[in-house]
């Protein structure tokens, strides 16, 4: 035994180093190797509807390989001229022409070249035919009523899946239940038939849904015979109970078959779906309950369909086999029938044989192991033959497994491998390439590669070698191999550099080296700067509903700008790339916006930066804050006449401190369902000893307060009821209302419901004048007022207001004094005098009036004044009263705003709360003269180069009789520099202009003016305008019709006037008319009219008359100041420039005074100039 486990132990560890030693890699093309199929075809089933059917079979190999077949394990060559083969492949096409059944079969693909022959899978390929019901005649059925029936479907066979139907012939399903039932063979079950399951139309129909196709079977027709009519004689419930009793019976099974059996075995493979079913006969209808004998049903992969009839259980596993019953029952018996379940599988891979590359005189080994049930058995072939016809020297074949010793070029083959059982064949392929190469390096010479600092490199050197090699690297200007912890070197020639630093940055050197000789490549490597990113906020506190921005700021190397993306993320779950569809989330590139944040929104938001050799991220926690949510569990204990104990418990914060809670009563008899406040409590305390009034019968809840607001009101506390007690206070604001002489009303302030105590509230009054030694006088009474009658007119009386209820009295009241009622001032004051204190203003000084003649408390004084009279014109004015009230004991007050120069009357009244008494006898008085106001207008309606004409409206108010005016002006050109003030009186008050010569040309004036009285000269209005340049505009209100340019104007204008007429009477004599000229013919504009003849009048005049518009156009800088309506209003002159609708047509015709300078009233000026 001991040289047995010796042996086994030793041919374990060989097959260890055979394995490492062995390279399953990717060899080059360029290298000599064996075929291998790299794409075949699986199942292939020819569909009718197909265009062609194509069987693949595509290889690799050195030299490139040729490709054969077999079907059914018979050569297959391509002797039918319809097969179209592939040229670079195995693959060929089968055209969907004529007749294809014969192609049905399982095909093998070879792949061959001189070094070996691969071997694919078997393809099956499948031509369906299309299935058909065989056509018969079906013979009706007949049935008694409560019998059991089964109609048979048998559906033709076809390509699976198949699908079955019951249907009428109106294509309506047949209604299944716990009486009907459908098998999954197809046929139609009935426990026991009723007469309504009578109809001659029961269909079968079968579905191919892979080949499009549902076939019908023949209709069936079912007539079920009802026990009703076995006797005529017999009433209905008769027969029907006797009927019952006839055909009731116990179960008996049709499903399983009764031929079965009382067990049958199903054989299911791993991993599908178990379907058992059970069908029994009887009446009552009976039920199906399944169980597993000896063990439970699989939990969570057990189901039970149709009524309980079918049990299926899902992903059949080694653990579902085993003895399953089902039993049928109803009241009169069971049946039961025991299905043996026999769990088996297809072949499958354990160790699949690998692929390997050998040197000459190495050792190898192919394993090759299988599980499934039945245990599949292992074949071995070489280059697709069996292994015992071509064996080679130094092979050692196992059942599981294949050595190889002393390998030499010639051993280069395919092994195939194959494990089989009932349930089917799998198939794999190894290839054993023995080769003898120098190193060929697959990576590209001057590859460019790079990293960020701190990350690792990975510079690429891919190579394929047999024997192996040895791979170093080095720096180029570096001599030895590159060593230390940073450095590691994978079996395929990839170097890794951990922790990279700038100082790595520069070429390096890969040497592949083995037996046969060494090949080298360089690579190039850049350190680029790391990705670093910082989200702004950092751990934001937000209020409910408000709104959320994020920032994220990154900066990143310049060379990975263009590969730079950012994304957001919340709780590691990522957003969409431009947020949500409502638009609530918006993500703008480096910016997170969310609106109406709510407690959802909280948590880590966090942004990643990627780009193309780094990532970065850095997160932000976000808290939400928002109101407390309400305490809960409200609980009153310490039950007192005037206090209670409130205790609560806290509800969630919603992450912001409850800073004070809030105590609400709901308890006010007057106004039920009114809430008030009675307490607030730090928000660290949850109880609280409430003061209580008597007579209340409380409700209590409590509000939480936090920095973002109030919580809602939590749900009410019991209710606690105060006893009733005498009241604790007495009224507040005492106070007196007469409105009548010798009346006292006393009001005051009642008590509210909370503070009443008790039933039965009242109010004790008690009055006596004061200092008076007088008993009190008493009434009590229910509401907050009472009217007392006194002797005296305005009385001080002392008054109590005392509280009472059922229960006692409140405390000794206070007195207050009141008085009673006013009456009014009987006697007038006595004016002592008038002072005038300038043209405006006027003081007043009068006798008091006595204080018994008040009647009351004096509130003031009230002056009267009105205008009789203006002392300018004489004219007298209406009554218009003005009033103005001194407050207070006063003998004199200042009467403001009166008009200058004028005549008044006034009168002094006394007056107190009740009214105003008598007036006194009216004071004539009048008031000087004043300075006037300002002009109503100044405008400069002339200019010349040194001569400029002003022109002024009078002021509204003269105030006294106008003296004249004061003309000043002064050079204001566009400098800061202002010239001397120049001052012209004008003493002739009805003169409304003036003109001024010597002034500068091209000089910007400004110019004053004031209305004057003896008592001086008022406010005043101003006006700017410049001259004219020095012989530039000269002349330019004198004649122009002699000037050259205007002769050459009027000549062109009056040979187009006659060419147009000529042209019009040309028309009317050609029988046709101008047509603007006969719409005025037809509808004449009486204003157009009138401002066309002046129009045409103006140029049958003289020559000497201005051209209209002249003025206008000769200065650009012109610019009217006013609308002609203007100069209607102010202007004295000739009224006749305007036309009836009031424009300015005249405006063009010259003055009636050619160079007038001092003209009274014609405004010549039509257009005044302003700088």
């Amino acid at each position: 035994m001991e040289p047995l486990l010796l042996g086994r132990g030793l041919i374990v560890y060989l097959m260890f180093l055979l394995l490492k030693f062995s390279k399953a890699i990717e060899i080059p093309s360029s290298v000599q190797q064996v075929p291998t199929i790299i794409k075949q075809s699986k199942v292939q089933v020819a569909f009718p509807f197909d265009e062609y059917f194509q069987i693949e079979c595509e290889a690799k190999g050195n030299p490139e390989p040729t490709f054969s077949w077999t079907k059914d394990g018979n050569p297959f060559y391509f002797t039918d001229h319809r097969i179209i083969p592939s040229n670079n492949s195995g693959t060929f096409r089968i055209p969907n022409e004529g007749h294809i059944s014969h192609f049905q079969g399982k095909y093998r693909c070879f792949a061959s070249n001189k070094l070996g022959i691969a071997m694919s899978e078997e393809i099956e390929f499948i031509v369906p035919s299309v299935p058909k019901f065989p056509k018969e005649k079906i013979d009706p059925l007949e049935v008694e009523e409560g019998d059991p029936i089964v109609l048979p479907c048998n559906p033709p066979k076809g390509l699976p899946p198949l699908h079955i139907y019951w249907m009428n012939i109106e294509l309506e399903h047949i209604e299944q239940d716990e009486r009907v039932y459908m098998s999954q063979k197809g046929d139609l079950y009935f426990a026991n038939v009723e007469e309504k399951d009578s109809r001659n139309d029961y269909c079968c129909f079968a579905a191919f849904p892979r080949l499009r196709t549902i076939v019908q079977k023949m209709p069936m027709k079912l007539t079920v015979n009802s026990l009703k009519h076995a006797n005529d004689s017999s009433s209905s419930t008769e027969i029907g109970s006797k009927a019952n009793s006839i055909k009731q019976r116990k179960p008996k099974l049709l499903l399983p078959p009764t031929e079965s059996g009382s067990e049958s075995s199903i054989t299911i493979l791993k991993g599908e779906i178990l379907l058992l079913e059970c069908f029994a006969e009887g009446l009552p209808t009976p039920q199906v309950d399944w169980n597993k004998i000896g063990g439970d049903l699989p939990k969570g992969r057990e189901t039970k369909e149709n009524y309980g009839k079918t049990l299926k259980i899902e992903n059949v596993s080694y653990q579902d086999k085993g003895n399953y019953r089902c039993t049928a029952s109803n009241f009169l018996g069971t049946a039961t029938h025991d299905f043996h379940v026999i769990v088996e599988e297809p072949p499958r891979w354990t160790k699949k044989p690998q692929s390997a590359v050998y040197s000459t005189g190495s050792n190898g080994i192919l394993l090759c192991e299988a599980e499934g049930e039945p245990q599949p058995t292992i074949k071995w072939r070489v280059n697709g033959s069996p292994v015992d016809n071509h064996p080679f020297a130094g092979d050692v074949v196992f059942p599981r497994e294949i050595s190889f010793t002393n390998l030499q070029p010639n051993h280069t083959a395919v092994y195939q491998c194959e494990a089989s059982n009932v349930h089917g064949t799998i198939l794999a392929n190894a290839n054993i390439d023995v080769v003898d190469v120098r190193p060929l390096i697959q990576t590209k010479d001057g590859e460019n590669y790079a990293t960020v600092v701190g990350y690792s490199a990975f510079l690429h050197c891919e190579f394929f070698a047999s024997p192996e090699a040895v791979v170093s690297w080095q720096k180029v200007e570096e001599v030895k191999p590159l060593e230390g912890r940073r450095y590691h070197i994978y079996e395929n020639g990839t170097l890794q550099i951990n922790r990279t630093t700038e100082e790595d940055a520069g070429s390096y050197s890969c040497w592949v080296e083995n037996a046969i000789g060494k090949t080298a490549v360089t690579a190039n490597l850049d350190i680029r700067n790391a990705t670093k990113l910082r989200v702004s906020p950092k751990n934001p506190r937000i209020p409910k509903l408000h709104m959320l921005e994020l920032h994220c700021e990154s900066k990143c190397d310049s060379h990975l700008k263009h590969s730079l993306k950012l994304s957001w993320s919340k709780d590691g779950e990522a957003f969409e790339i431009n947020g949500t569809e409502d638009g609530r989330i918006i993500i703008d590139g480096a910016n997170l916006t969310i609106s109406n944040v709510t407690l959802e929104d909280q948590g880590i938001y966090c942004c990643s930066a990627h780009t193309a050799l780094d990532s970065a991220a850095d997160i932000t926690q976000v808290t939400v804050l928002d109101v407390p949510d309400p305490p809960e569990n409200l609980h009153l204990s310490e039950r007192q006449n005037r206090s209670v104990r409130l205790t609560w418990e806290a509800g969630a914060d919603h992450n912001s401190n409850i800073s004070e809670y809030i105590v609400e009563f709901e308890g006010n008899k007057e106004e039920p369902g009114r809430w008030e406040e009675l307490t607030r409590v730090q928000g660290k305390k949850t109880t609280v000893i409430l003061p209580l009034a008597p007579f209340v019968r409380y409700q209590f809840r409590v509000i939480a307060v936090n920095e973002v607001g109030r919580s809602q009101p939590s749900q009410p506390s019991d209710h606690h009821e105060t006893p009733p007690a005498a009241p604790d206070r007495n009224p507040q604001n005492i106070r007196v209302q007469a409105s009548q002489p010798k009346e006292m009303i006393i009001k005051w302030e009642p008590l509210k419901s909370m503070e009443q105590n008790g039933p039965g509230l009242e109010y004790r009054v008690t009055w006596k004048p004061q200092g008076a030694p007088v008993e009190w006088e008493e009434e009590t009474v229910t509401n907050h007022t009472l009217r007392v009658m006194t002797p005296a007119v305005y009385a001080p009386y002392d008054v109590k207001v005392q509280a009472i209820n059922q229960l006692g009295s409140g405390p000794d009241p206070q007195s207050v004094t009141l008085y009673s009622g006013e009456d009014y001032p009987d006697t007038a004051p006595v004016i002592h005098g008038v002072d005038v204190i300038n043209s405006t203003l006027v003081k007043v000084t009068w006798s008091t009036v006595p204080k018994d003649r008040v009647h009351g408390r004096l509130k003031g004084y009230q002056i009267n004044w009105w205008k009789t009279k203006s002392l300018l014109d004489g004219r007298t004015h209406p009554k218009e009263v003005n009033i103005l009230r001194f407050s207070g004991q006063r003998n004199s007050g200042m009467v403001p705003s009166l008009d200058a120069f004028s005549e008044f009357h006034l009168t002094v009244l006394a007056y107190n709360s009740k009214g105003a008494g008598p007036e006194s006898e009216p004071y004539i008085f009048q008031t000087p003269e004043g300075v006037p106001e300002q002009p109503t207008f100044l405008k400069v309606i002339k200019v010349d180069k040194d001569t400029a004409t002003l022109s002024w409206g009078l002021p509204k108010k003269l105030n006294g009789n106008l003296t004249g005016y004061l003309l000043q002006y002064q050079i204001i050109n566009d400098t800061y520099e202002i010239g001397e003030l120049n001052d012209i009186n004008i003493t002739t008050p009805s003169k409304p202009s003036w003109h001024l010569s010597n002034l500068n040309a091209t000089t910007k004036y400004k110019f004053y003016l004031r209305a004057c009285t003896s008592q001086g000269c008022g406010k005043p209005i101003t006006e700017e305008s410049s001259t004219l340049g020095e012989g530039k505009y000269a002349g330019l209100y004198d004649d122009i019709s002699t000037q050259g340019w205007f002769i050459g104007l009027m000549c062109a204008i009056a040979l187009l006037t006659l060419l147009l007429l000529t042209v019009c009477f040309v028309k009317r004599n050609r029988g046709g008319k101008y047509s603007v000229k006969e719409k005025e013919d037809l509808h004449p504009d009486p204003e157009i009219q009138s401002v066309k003849d002046e129009t045409f009048g103006e140029y049958s005049d003289s020559d000497e008359k201005p051209l209209k518009g002249s003025l206008r156009s000769l200065n650009r800088d012109m610019q009217p100041t006013e609308s002609a309506d203007s100069l209607v209003e102010y202007g004295e002159g000739d009224h006749g420039l305007f036309s009836e609708d009031g424009s300015f047509i005249g405006a063009y015709a010259g003055s009636k005074e050619k160079g007038s300078v001092e003209s009274n009233g014609s405004s010549t000026a039509t257009f005044p100039l302003r700088a």
